[in-house]
């Protein structure tokens, strides 16, 4: 069970309902899917409703870095799974992998970072998207050559934003670990919690 009780939309404070309402009426889409039995919040936006004068600004960078950077789909999520696989953080694989896949990034790549080995890339974006994703999480840094690499690819904005994604999900992961969000009922973990 989650570390954090679930905040539902009853008498909620200005700054919850800020962030409720980006959540279930912003770019996300279908709001059901991130309600609970209970009616509370699931993944990372329930923490966000505890801290809401900070966690409704948390809801708003993630949207933004989803939803409004140049970063082609398949990239963006190429680089968040890596993110959840980094962290061995249960829910952002749950939600991140499928996202991936459905965007292009192909199941066999996605099982490679799942199970923490080298991906069989067949896309030079992704294989630099990769490098500079694994350098800069493994390492904090990025030799010039896979920089200049990635940059070939996505261009100055893209590397800008792919930067703040990698560390807006970073942020995301170790909250989901923190508070050990569960997966929703029938799903399995691939890491210990």
């Amino acid at each position: 069970m989650s570390r954090l009780p679930f905040i539902r939309n009853e008498n909620l404070t200005p700054d919850q309902q800020a962030v409720w309402d980006n959540i279930t009426n912003g770019k996300r889409g279908d709001a059901s899917r991130f309600l609970n039995a209970e009616g509370g919040l699931v993944g990372p936006f329930n923490a966000a409703m505890h801290a809401a004068v900070t966690g409704k600004n948390v809801v708003a960078l993630g949207e933004s870095l989803r939803f409004e950077t140049g970063l082609d789909n398949r990239l963006l999520e190429l680089a968040v799974c890596m993110v959840g696989a980094h962290w061995r953080s249960n829910f952002e694989w749950y939600a991140h992998s499928r996202m991936a896949v459905a965007a292009g990034v192909s199941e066999e790549v996605v099982k490679a970072i799942e199970a923490n080995g080298e991906p069989p890339f067949s896309l030079d974006d992704e294989k630099a998207v990769y490098a500079f994703t694994r350098s800069l999480l493994s390492t904090g840094r990025v030799p010039q050559a896979v920089y200049d690499e990635c940059r070939s690819h996505v261009g100055d904005q893209g590397l800008a934003e792919l930067t703040q994604l990698i560390g807006y999900y970073c942020l995301i992961s170790l909250t989901l670990n923190a508070f050990q969000v569960e997966l929703p009922p029938g799903n399995t973990p691939v890491w210990p919690y």
